[in-house]
């Protein structure tokens, strides 16, 4: 049996919200693998799907910066919370977001790190950030949103910089109330738990609901549901799920009594185009 550490379990405990006990065991079963353990907790049903994620594994702050109909977020990491929170660090990552709302081909953190701000290379630029604050900086992702025609892009960033959200919003015209309804929604997306996945139902894969009808089935199976039942249980499940991880189709968490859908009708029958939400840390935790 695999050693589990201390860290593996509280790493998992706030990842799924599990027991302690029920973490340490779905890591032994798992061998230590990270995602097996929550597949273990959710078959069953001791993990909340959709559970935001709690972890962050580096230092560093979210930037967003918005312009009319387009917007830029990036994030970069740095090695402590001190540094994460001086001026040369934030106003570095303020211009890389910037630069990635007007250049539509700064596309991910390779292509950024080729670009110019002021006649220097941002490869430069972020070298001599390294020399002067004395710490290692990464720039790690990239997301640029831009609506076609008529519309604006919004943003939000919470937390001093460990969460930051770009929101889309086609239809709407420039202004306060679009900004203001633009913001909004940007917190929701930063504070909704489960975190949206997807705009609408069509946007969800089919193999993402695949994987999700076999997590619920073996779940249900667990419980000790006749198996004639099982398959419209999960069904049932499903249609849940699904409502409750599309954007649209979410209760607003500033009025919970309508959906983020009903209040983009509300103020014109706006709809969101897309939306990008990035959480410090993250980046790491998808790819180890």
């Amino acid at each position: 049996m695999a050693e589990i550490s201390a860290s593996a379990v509280k790493a998992l405990r706030e990842k799924t919200g599990a027991g302690m006990m029920d973490c340490k065991r779905a890591l032994s079963e798992a061998g230590g693998n990270l995602e097996k353990s929550i597949e273990f907790l959710r078959e069953r049903g001791l993990a909340k799907a959709g559970k935001r994620d709690g972890r962050a594994t580096s230092e560093g702050a979210i930037a967003v910066v918005t312009a009319g109909a387009t917007g830029g977020m990036v994030e970069v990491g740095c090695e402590t919370d001190f540094v994460a929170r001086t001026d040369d660090f934030m106003e570095l990552a303020n211009a890389l977001a910037a630069l990635v709302a007007e250049d539509a081909s700064a596309t991910d953190a390779d292509a950024l790190l080729g670009k110019s701000i002021d006649g220097q290379k941002v490869s430069e630029r972020v070298s001599a950030a390294i020399a002067k604050l004395g710490e290692n900086v990464v720039v790690k992702r990239v997301a640029r949103l831009q609506v076609e025609g008529k519309g604006i892009v919004g943003g939000y960033v919470h937390a001093g910089g460990k969460l930051g959200v770009l929101v889309a919003l086609a239809g709407a015209s420039a202004g306060e109330d679009a900004e203001r309804l633009a913001k909004d929604i940007s917190m929701h997306v930063a504070a909704a738990d489960p975190t949206p996945i997807s705009v609408t139902r069509d946007g969800i894969s089919a193999e993402f609901l695949a994987k999700e009808r076999e997590i619920l089935r073996k779940q249900a199976l667990q419980e000790g549901k006749p198996e004639n039942v099982v398959d419209r249980i999960v069904e049932g499940k499903i249609n849940k799920f699904v409502s409750e991880i599309c954007l649209l189709e979410q209760a607003f968490v500033k009025n919970p009594d309508q959906s983020v859908g009903d209040l983009l009708k509300g103020a014109g029958d706006l709809t969101v185009a897309a939306f990008e939400r990035f959480k410090l840390g993250q980046a790491e935790e998808s790819t180890g």
